[in-house]
């Protein structure tokens, strides 16, 4: 009984699932029905779209509308691109950290990944304002969709080839207007960054197009389009930059094209030429450094007592030896006030050399050079300085006749020392460009030494002419009565002058180097020597009278005087004893009649005037005759014991002119 109840509650079942399977298809068949019935308004107009396709029928009004999308939407891209740059320039400054602009306001937290992906395709408005920007990626400043949109209508138009030509030409276009450099562009640097945005803005949309069309924006498109525009970029910058005259804004404009370089070589982008540009920009900007320098060397100069420089304290002594590398022992230990041996412009010169360094490094970050290459750039700047310009203050401050001679006594010293403060500049230079001085690879050679050892040599050169033009100066003052019966018994007045104004000059000469001093004080007493000659044997003077003769004795033993008190530290008194030979010996031959001993010692080393040529003998012996032509026997007078001879002076005259016509 069991067994069959089970069996017919199994058959139930088995009913019953058979039934509810029979009622979910049926229900899937309404709903199949129901379902098709809704779309079928869709496949009518789907078959109508098929025909209407088919037979080419509104299409170009398809075509019209999906162009016009086009425009508006390629004329709000080109409106904003500026706006697309600004935020992509941004994330790469934060990224490389080249904000030089708005650091103070960038963020804490900042991506340090690959530059973020710029554009979103959510749809709504083609573009967000600024306010919306900060918290999103440059990309999501603009939807695309309107651009895929017509670019799908027109593929499956089957005329892709010439959407795409007509994309490529509208954008070329709007290329050539972006790169149109904004008026009078170096007023202002807002105007660099307008013009740089926009540039920015818009090869970052092509970028983004390259990787998400399919061949709308095609590689060698894109490299074409770049190409063509570096030239244009670089003479917009090029141009610009030349008419700026301000080296700090030079540098803020070098940052701008830095961070602009930066932000497009993060898209793939070369930017080796512009560079090439920087460089341009560079050799610029280091000129403009240079005129500065011009002016504050010739301020720095007009500003110099040259006079040693003196400090009254520790406090101005540690100022001066920390920003000039000078130290000595016996100057250390020296009560206040203190003097060091150069005057102020020393100092001073060093370390506005050093500033024009600084500024000359800080052109070079974000280059992407080398630490050798930025050695070397230093340094060949600095040359560039040194050799053309501070030499060329130096010289024009040495030549002017407004300066002095114990001016330029000091401005001699004070090469001396700038000239050992090349290897201070050389250490300096490496220290701050992280470079070594012992860097075989160098290939610029510091030039500070030779520059500043021209420099001192023009100046000693100037000492010297300056000397003897004051020694001409004097002599011009000489007013002797060459009739004179007996000497005044002291010197003359321009001698005594003229051993004044030497006393205070070879004391000068103390912080000379010894070679320099010795050779100004040699050469002064030669020329001192010449204008005596010249006084005496000049044919501006006919006769010389005996006693004029004993004045200028006295004259020259003023001279000798001096000399023997050894003016110049280290120079020995007979060397410039030796350089008045030549007076000495003539007047002491006439003071002495000694022409028994001139004739027979004539030539040989023995001679005691081996100074006196026969014919100074005879110019001056003819000028004394003259002197006496109204006085019977007037050398006589010379040798009273033969005044009666005259027969004999006339042999001495006739054997002195055998000699002249000999010895020639």
């Amino acid at each position: 009984m069991d067994k069959e109840i089970s069996v017919e509650i199994a058959n139930v079942l088995e009913t019953g699932e058979e039934m509810a399977k029979e009622h979910r298809i049926e229900s899937n068949i309404v709903s199949t029905i129901e379902q098709l019935q809704t779309c079928l308004p869709v496949f009518k107009i789907y078959q109508k779209l098929e025909e209407q396709l088919t037979h080419k029928r509104f299409r170009q009004k398809i075509q019209d509308s999906s162009m016009s999308e086009l425009r508006d939407f390629l004329d709000n891209l080109r409106k904003d691109s500026s706006r697309i740059g600004e935020v992509a320039m941004r994330h790469t400054s934060e990224q490389l950290d080249l904000d030089h602009c708005t650091r103070r306001n960038r963020k804490k937290n900042v991506a340090t990944t690959a530059p973020p992906t710029l554009f979103s395709e959510d749809g709504g408005n083609y573009f967000t304002t600024l306010d919306e920007d900060e918290g999103l990626s440059a990309q999501d400043l603009v939807d695309f969709s309107p651009l895929y949109r017509c670019l799908h209508i027109f593929t499956v138009l089957g005329e892709k080839q010439s959407f795409e030509n007509y994309y490529r030409k509208q954008r070329r276009e709007q290329c050539s207007l972006v790169l149109q450099p904004i008026s009078n562009m170096y007023e202002g640097l807002q105007r660099y960054r307008d013009y740089f945005h926009a540039i920015v803005g818009f090869f970052v949309i092509e970028n983004h197009l390259l990787y998400t069309t399919n061949g709308l924006v095609s590689q060698t498109f894109l490299e074409d389009v770049w190409s063509n525009s570096v030239p244009v970029v670089a003479s917009a910058l090029r141009t610009n930059v030349s008419c700026c005259t301000d080296a700090e804004f030079i540098f803020q404009i070098k940052n701008e094209v830095t961070l602009f370089c930066n932000s497009l070589a993060s898209y793939g982008y070369d930017i080796s030429q512009l560079y090439v540009t920087l460089q341009e920009n560079r050799d610029h900007y280091t000129n403009i450094l240079i005129q500065k320098c011009v002016h504050a060397f010739y301020e720095i100069f007009n500003e110099d007592t040259y006079h040693p420089l003196q400090v009254s304290n520790e406090a101005e002594y540690l100022e001066i030896i920390g920003k000039f590398p000078y130290r000595d022992s016996a100057l250390d230990d020296s009560m206040y006030p203190r003097k060091f041996p150069f005057s102020s412009m020393v100092p001073k010169v060093y370390q506005q050399v050093k500033d024009f360094v600084h500024a000359s490094l800080k052109f070079t970050e974000g280059l992407n050079l080398s630490q050798t290459e930025v050695d070397d750039m230093v340094r060949k700047s600095t040359n560039l300085l040194l050799k053309r310009t501070l030499s060329g203050c130096l010289t024009t401050l040495i030549q002017k006749q407004s300066v002095g001679l114990l001016q330029l006594i000091q401005i001699t010293i004070n090469t001396n020392y700038l000239e050992h403060t090349n290897s201070y500049l050389e250490d300096f230079i490496s220290r701050i460009t992280g470079g070594s001085v012992k860097d075989l690879s160098h290939k610029v050679e510091f030039k500070g030494k030779s520059m500043f050892k021209d420099a001192r040599a023009e100046a000693e050169l100037q000492i010297y002419e300056r000397l003897q033009a004051k020694i001409d100066e004097t002599f011009d003052t000489a007013d002797y009565d060459w009739t004179l019966k007996e000497p005044k018994g002291r010197a003359s007045e321009y001698i005594l002058d003229l051993v004044a104004f030497l006393q205070s000059i070879f004391l000068a000469f103390t912080n000379l180097p010894i070679k320099v001093a010795t050779t100004a004080s040699v050469a002064a007493c030669h020329h001192i020597n010449k204008k005596m000659l010249n006084i005496m044997l000049g044919d501006e003077v006919n006769q010389i009278s005996l006693g004029a003769l004993k004045q200028l004795n006295l004259d020259l033993i003023q001279c000798e005087q001096f000399a023997q008190l050894e003016p110049v530290k280290g120079l020995h008194s007979a060397l410039l004893l030796e350089c008045f030979a030549d007076v000495r010996q003539l007047l002491d031959l006439f003071e002495q009649y000694d022409f028994s001993a001139y004739f027979h010692d004539f030539g040989e080393k023995t001679s005691k005037y081996p100074r006196v040529t026969p014919q100074s003998a005879i110019k001056l012996f003819e000028k004394i005759q003259e002197a006496d032509r109204d006085k019977k026997k007037i050398l006589s007078v010379l040798k009273k014991v033969e005044r009666d001879k005259k027969k004999l002076h006339e042999a001495i005259l006739k054997q002195l002119r055998e000699l002249s016509q000999t010895s020639q």
